[in-house]
């Protein structure tokens, strides 16, 4: 298997959808707390990474194996029957992986505490049964309502406590604040699963597989694209009000035309390999200026 095919079976250009989460937990717990681990941060890096390569590994594993649509789906859409990829290498790679993350998050819960295992099985379970079982995730209205809060709001909420583990208070105020300083990613990243689904309706359709799209229809689905992408700038300013970010988060909104723009282009054409890339700007675009602006904010501390 070269390493060009790797990235694609893992969909490394989609990974900004775990990775911002976690640099943005990182700027929450230095800038409210004043506390960062860089030594456990690395690890959870590091298995967080592994296990979200193995669920798209998996994800495409899946698909090919439940595709009814054998003659164009699976030999000539999905990677593994279009590079003849060997079944075994793929299944070992992905439960190597699998293990490998689990074994670094276990070894990372023995410092901070059972809550790290708690919320790690809550990821495990949904990445694994996001694609997996008699009724994967993915084929059901729930892609996007699982996606969107488990790498947007768990993501960033195992990032801040590994950072205070030994301050953070689990109430429904910290909660709270954790969830509207994550809310414009959750959202992003959920556009991300919708924006796929809008792109492949027809294919899902073929394949049994009946998304949100499939219920909505994709007029209302692209309202709701748009509408989220509202919700999400509203959650990133009212972070700054609500005191839980600095007032240079603010300086995120010069990206607004950027997605304002990319919201636009979408709407008019939904193609995957044309217009997909626009929901992958906006969270890339969107969230690292948000944590970008947290980074402006170091010198007036």
């Amino acid at each position: 298997m070269s390493l060009r095919v790797f990235l694609e079976l893992v969909e490394i250009k989609a990974k900004t959808a775990s990775v911002l989460p976690f640099i943005l937990g990182a700027c929450y717990s230095w800038y409210n707390y004043h506390s960062i681990h860089p030594g456990l941060l690395l690890l959870f890096f590091i298995a967080m990474f592994i296990f979200n390569m193995s669920v798209d590994i998996m994800d495409n594993y899946n698909d090919y194996h439940h595709a009814i649509d054998t003659d164009n789906y699976r030999e000539k859409t999905n990677i593994i029957g279009r590079e003849n990829l060997s079944l075994q290498l793929v299944f070992g790679l992905m439960c190597g992986m699998i293990a490998l993350s689990a074994l670094i998050g276990i070894g990372i819960s023995a410092i901070v505490g059972w809550p790290l295992l708690v919320m790690g099985f809550v990821c495990y379970f949904v990445g694994i049964f996001y694609s997996s079982g008699p009724k994967p995730l993915s084929s059901l209205p729930l892609g996007e309502l699982f996606s969107g809060p488990t790498m947007g709001f768990m993501i960033t909420l195992i990032c801040i406590y590994i950072n205070t583990y030994q301050v953070f208070t689990w109430n429904w105020t910290s909660l709270g604040q954790v969830v509207l300083i994550s809310l414009p990613n959750t959202l992003w990243i959920s556009n991300l699963m919708l924006a796929n689904n809008i792109c492949d309706l027809a294919e899902d359709e073929s394949n049994q597989r009946y998304t949100l799209v499939h219920y909505l229809g994709k007029e209302r689905a692209l309202h709701f694209f748009g509408i989220m992408n509202l919700a999400a700038i509203i959650g990133l300013i009212a972070a700054v009000f609500v005191g839980i970010a600095p007032w240079t988060v603010l300086l995120s909104l010069l990206a607004l035309p950027v997605i304002i723009k990319q919201v636009r282009l979408f709407w008019q054409k939904q193609v995957k390999k044309e217009t997909f890339s626009c929901a992958i700007k906006i969270l890339a675009i969107g969230a690292a200026s948000q944590a970008l602006s947290y980074l402006i904010y170091m010198p007036f501390v």
